[in-house]
């Protein structure tokens, strides 16, 4: 299942959650404001930057940050969910 790393106020998490589950993709949110330790893992694989969303999935992690469909399709084929 795909960790989803989020805040409330992130306008291209509403947007990614929407089509992940459009497309009958599960995944688990996680708040990076009200998690412990999930903003520091979200600022590790993003070069320090608090960047939302950022999606996990078997170790691969990648910020969906200035979302595109584009960029959440290569992302999805790149981890075999596509």
């Amino acid at each position: 299942m795909i960790k989803m790393y989020t805040t409330s106020w992130c306008p291209d998490c509403h947007v990614t959650k929407a089509v992940l589950q459009k497309k009958g993709i599960p995944f688990e949110e996680i708040n990076i404001e009200t998690v412990a330790g999930a903003a520091d893992y979200v600022m590790q694989v993003n070069g320090g930057k608090r960047s939302v969303p950022t999606l996990e999935y078997n170790g691969v992690a990648e910020s969906m940050s200035r979302f595109s469909r584009e960029k959440l399709d290569t992302y999805l084929k790149r981890v075999g969910l596509q």
